[in-house]
C-alpha cells in the first residue's frame, strides 16, 4: 500500500518531505503535486522507476519522459539550450511549461527519446514540488499521471491513493491542483512547436 502524506501547501513539513526523499533515494515511485495536476515522480536512476510509470500510464518506449527541475541552473545541465531557447524559456519558468529539448551526456540514455535523443524539462511553480527537489538534490525523472484514456491528469491527492494503491509507494497530498496538465512546446528544431496545449500560455513560442 502505498503511504499517504498529508502536507502543507505552503509550508510542507520538513519531516514528511525528508520521508519522501528516503523513499525515492530506495527506488521508490512516487505520486506528487505540480501546478498543472499529478505527477509520478522517481529518481533518474531509478532501476525500476521508469518500467513502473510505462506500466501504470501504458507508454510505449517512444514516450518523452520529464525531468522536473528546480531551478534554471539545473536544467541547463540536462539539456542543450541555443540563444533563442535560453531567453524563452528562462522568462517562462518556472511555470505550468515542459520543453523537449537535445539531452546532454547528464542524462541516462534509457530516458532519452531513442531516435532523437531529446528529453522533457520543466521547472514547476510549486512548493511542495520546491521543498522535494531541494532535499532530494537533483532531478526527479517523471510523467503527468495522465491515465489510460483520460483526457485530464489526476488532482486529488486521495483519488491518486484509491487508484494506485498497490502499484505506487507513496502518494502526496497538498490540496487540489490545476487540473490541466502542461503545455508542451519541442524546441528540438530551430523553431518551437507547441505539440500539447495545456495550462501554459503558448503564444508566446507559436
Amino acid at each position: 500500500m502505498a503511504t499517504y502524506f498529508d502536507v502543507h501547501p505552503q509550508n510542507p513539513q520538513a519531516r514528511s518531505i525528508s520521508q519522501v526523499v528516503a523513499m525515492l533515494r530506495d527506488d521508490g515511485l512516487i505520486a506528487y503535486p505540480t501546478d498543472s495536476g499529478y505527477a509520478l515522480g522517481c529518481r533518474m536512476d531509478s532501476h525500476t522507476g521508469a518500467d513502473r510509470i510505462r506500466s501504470i500510464r501504458r507508454l510505449d518506449s517512444h514516450h518523452h519522459f520529464t525531468l522536473v527541475c528546480s531551478d534554471f541552473a539545473q536544467l541547463g545541465q540536462l539539456v542543450h539550450l541555443d540563444n533563442a531557447p535560453f531567453r524563452a524559456i528562462k522568462a517562462s519558468t518556472p511555470g505550468p511549461y515542459t520543453f523537449i529539448l537535445p539531452a546532454t551526456k547528464e542524462v541516462p540514455r534509457k530516458l532519452a527519446h531513442p531516435k532523437k535523443k531529446t528529453v522533457g524539462v520543466r521547472i514547476p511553480d510549486h512548493t511542495v514540488v520546491r521543498a522535494l527537489l531541494h532535499e532530494l538534490g537533483e532531478p526527479l525523472l517523471s510523467s503527468t499521471l495522465l491515465m489510460p484514456g483520460a483526457d485530464t491528469a489526476m488532482t486529488q491527492g486521495w483519488e491518486v491513493k484509491e487508484e494506485l494503491d498497490h502499484l505506487i509507494d507513496a502518494v502526496i497530498d497538498a490540496g487540489d491542483t490545476g487540473s490541466e496538465p502542461s503545455t508542451v512546446v519541442d524546441w528540438s528544431e530551430d523553431v518551437p512547436v507547441v505539440v500539447r496545449v495545456g495550462a501554459g500560455d503558448p503564444s508566446r513560442f507559436e
